[in-house]
């Protein structure tokens, strides 16, 4: 491969944001960043911001593909498309299923994964997300309830053999039984545990962050909310020391307002920008199955399909994350540098994948997302290679 440069009005770099100057790529890894010209190739972005790559630490799937396919094949063309459209890295992330149908997604993954060729030009697999089965009814959501069950190390330690390893995030309701031994036990094999589809009250909560769990499944969707008598599940996102608080970007999940006030709660550096996409992402507006359920996608949202034909409840967004960047910056709750930190470095951290991915280093892997002066997408380069 060939050394060129990339110039731009600014690069997100780790120790801080610079203005101007060039970036060097030499044979598909992060050279240095200079401000005097390099001589090599240049390739003239004048007006963008140079971010590392987008991290989605919690989707589904995109363009008609999902993990319940249970399909290397169906894996990896999410992976192109998610590429074209600024993502660069991503969590596959399964539903609430039988447990042999959550390995078999496992098993699939971990095949695309260990499949691919070095010209394989799409989104890097960072690892794979576990979104249920341990659940409660009581705030189960589009995931379905006839797999619900307590947690068991056990059974996730059959899953991981599946994965080949690569389950880093594992999600989980704090009020079930088991679920502090659970976070735990998890916590000593470094995969972070995150709590969701939880009616758990505060303390419980508490007790299951003091046990070893890290994150917060979209917080405010599918959770016991905030309550000035019961903080519940929303109120420990916003005040425990050190953890992370997923927030679905799209606005629509979650409007602008309460999205500020997780971030002023939270900080912006723990909390991470999700899409919790569908498979139906990137498709046309219709009926799609997710996760074994009747959905329709209309009005840039996906709802479950009730029996009737009437719509129900929320099911997941088909929203980019390159999307919920620009829409962070569009509402004023952060600034652009802040958004694309929120959707790579903190991403990264909040999943325990930082030493692959989410910044800018020299010897790291060539990603990167190129947004206009306006937050649109420019462009995206996965190893080097600019997506087309």
């Amino acid at each position: 491969m060939s050394t060129f440069a990339i110039k731009a009005d600014r690069f997100i770099l780790p120790g801080a944001t610079m203005q101007g100057g060039y970036l060097t790529i030499e044979d598909g890894a992060f050279g240095m960043w200079s401000a005097d010209q390099p001589d090599c190739e240049i390739r003239d972005l004048t007006g963008c911001i140079v971010g590392p790559g987008l991290v989605d630490t919690h989707i589904h799937g995109f363009y008609n593909h999902a993990t319940t396919d249970r399909s290397a094949e169906g894996i990896n063309a999410s992976s192109v498309e998610l590429a074209r459209r600024g993502t660069t890295c991503w969590l596959p992330t399964t539903f609430t299923e039988s447990v042999e149908q959550v390995a078999d997604s496992c098993a699939a993954i971990a095949e695309a994964d260990e499949g691919r060729s070095d010209d394989f030009v799409g989104a890097r697999i960072g690892g794979i997300y576990l979104e249920g089965p341990f659940f409660t009814e009581a705030h189960v959501g589009a995931q379905n309830p006839v797999y619900l069950i307590d947690p068991s190390v056990e059974t996730f330690d059959m899953w991981q053999e599946k994965a080949g390893g690569r389950i880093v995030k594992s999600a989980l309701a704090a009020e079930k039984d088991g679920a502090c031994a659970y976070c735990a036990a998890l916590d000593e094999r470094d995969v972070v545990t995150s709590i969701g589809h939880s009616d758990a009250h505060y303390d419980e909560v508490l007790a299951a962050v003091n046990a070893g769990a890290s994150c917060f499944v979209h917080t405010y969707n599918g959770q016991r909310g905030l309550h000035h008598r019961d903080p519940g599940v929303v109120g420990a996102a916003m005040t425990t020391n050190g953890t992370y608080a997923e927030i679905i970007c799209d606005g629509r999940h979650v409007v602008p307002g309460a999205i500020k006030a997780l971030v002023d709660a939270k900080g912006w550096d723990h909390t991470v920008l999700i899409t919790d996409c569908l498979g139906c992402g990137g498709m046309p507006e219709g009926e799609y199955m997710s996760g074994g359920l009747p959905v329709v996608m209309k009005g840039g949202l996906c709802y479950l399909l009730n029996e009737d034909g009437t719509t129900g409840s929320i099911a997941g967004s088909v929203l980019t994350l390159a999307e919920g960047v620009k829409n962070m910056v569009d509402w004023q709750i952060v600034t652009a540098e802040q958004a694309i930190r929120m959707a790579t470095e903190v991403a990264a951290r909040s999943a325990h994948i930082e030493e692959r991915f989410g910044f800018i280093k020299p010897g790291r892997d060539a990603d990167l997302t190129v947004f206009n002066a306006d937050m649109t997408l420019a462009t995206t380069f996965v190893g080097g290679v600019e997506v087309k």
